[in-house]
């Protein structure tokens, strides 16, 4: 257990800051048993009844019937549901403040899809030493993209030349090579011009699949994955040929590209719910154009994931926000599109979890609340198998072991 005064320290910083460290040292983690709870078995879509979870050092211990040992902090979930941390595969957060915004939504793991200044290394290395508590960030550092963003050239001197544009093969290699100077995770490259910004064309193709396949390859060098935006029929095919991990938004996809997708493996990340943010006032967009561009797209993206869902293709859920003080869009809502769209909740439960774990290749480390796995979890009023939206009002958030949220308890003692 935690010294008190350390314990009040952290309280307190949980209670005033955006994400705070602990003064002169990592978080604490403890030694807690979560008992009388209903756990929920995402992996086979059934319901453990009257479960205790136990978590030392921020590993899971035991999950399933049994009682507190002693010496744990007890906490009586009073027959509410714990469930996995939902996993965020594609976020632009980049900040401390961002990082509390998404653990509070019940993100315990997310994968960074672009920001400025390698803001995601940071911050990764922050979660890693357990001097903030916050989801677990596989970062990208900068996007590989025609034009590189202005801050790219700040971070890079080097690259100077290529402001003129990023389109010759070596240029593409390098930014790749920059990128992983930096110890990002994986790399992001756009094979299609972007959804969100009104004076480009999402369906537009911006590199070549022999291009790509250079992205691709130049990645591998250190084995890292490559994910690829891409919303028109012809970039996103090119990417998968490509050999990319994952297709971001897909709003175009065809049937071959799908099919493909299914024999390669190649995932799907559609962003469902950021299209919804094009169209309503509000929120991360707010603009006529981009409200006319998402009436549109929304309808086509909903019929892909439909069809991706009856090919077989792997699905995995996607904020793609950067969960700033406009953002509206949360994972829990992609989570409740997808069940709207026919994938049964159990499904949708995983594409938030385990088959979100198995493409940011971390399936033996998160995604379940199983013995040996990280302490990533949330605990919910109802049953997400039956009630999906309950999934929007987390009450308590563990990430690594650490409590960052807990709103179990409302009630005044006597």
């Amino acid at each position: 257990m935690a010294r008190p005064q350390v314990w009040l320290i952290w309280l307190v910083a949980l209670a005033v800051a955006p994400v705070s460290a602990q003064r002169g040292g990592t978080l604490p983690q403890e030694h807690i048993a979560l008992t009388n709870s209903n756990l929920v078995d995402v992996a086979g879509g059934r319901i453990v009844a009257n479960a205790v979870v136990l978590v030392r050092d921020g590993v899971i211990v035991s999950a399933g019937p049994g009682a507190a040992p002693p010496g744990a902090r007890v906490i009586d979930l009073g027959g509410r549901y714990v469930l996995p941390g939902l996993i965020d595969a594609h976020t632009h957060a980049a900040s401390q403040r961002a990082l509390r915004t998404a653990l509070e939504s019940g993100v315990t793991t997310m994968r960074s899809s672009g920001v400025a200044h390698y803001a995601d290394v940071g911050l990764r290395d922050l979660v890693r030493q357990g001097v903030i508590v916050g989801p677990d960030i596989l970062a990208a550092g900068y996007h590989v993209r025609p034009q590189l963003a202005e801050e790219a050239f700040v971070d890079h001197p080097g690259l100077a030349d290529l402001m003129r544009g990023v389109t010759a093969m070596d240029g593409l290699k390098r930014v790749v090579r920059a990128n992983l100077s930096r110890g990002v995770d994986w790399i992001k490259a756009l094979a299609t011009e972007r959804a969100g910004t009104p004076d480009t064309d999402p369906r537009k193709q911006v590199y070549t699949e022999a291009e790509l396949r250079a992205i691709v390859d130049e990645a591998a060098t250190k084995n890292i994955p490559v994910q690829a935006h891409a919303h028109g029929a012809e970039g996103a095919l090119a990417a998968v040929k490509a050999g990319v991990r994952s297709i971001e938004h897909g709003t175009y996809l065809t049937e071959e590209a799908l099919q493909l997708m299914k024999a390669r493996g190649t995932f799907f990340v559609p962003t469902y719910a950021t299209v919804i943010d094009l169209v309503d006032p509000g929120g991360d967009y707010d603009n006529r154009d981009l409200q006319l561009r998402g009436a549109h797209m929304l309808p086509r993206l909903e019929e892909v994931v439909r069809r991706a869902h009856a090919v077989g293709v792997k699905i995995v859920t996607g904020a793609d926000t950067s969960y700033g003080p406009n953002s509206k869009t949360r994972i829990a809502r992609e989570v409740s599109e997808l069940v709207r769209m026919g994938l049964p909740p159990a499904d949708a439960l995983r594409s938030a979890t385990t088959v979100a774990a198995e493409l940011l290749r971390l399936e033996t480390r998160t995604g379940r609340i199983a013995p040996g796995f990280e302490a990533d979890l949330i605990v919910v009023e109802r049953n997400p198998l039956e009630h999906v939206g309950t999934l929007a009002d987390p009450l308590f958030v563990m990430s690594n072991g650490r409590v960052g949220l807990d709103r179990l308890r409302f009630g005044r003692d006597q």
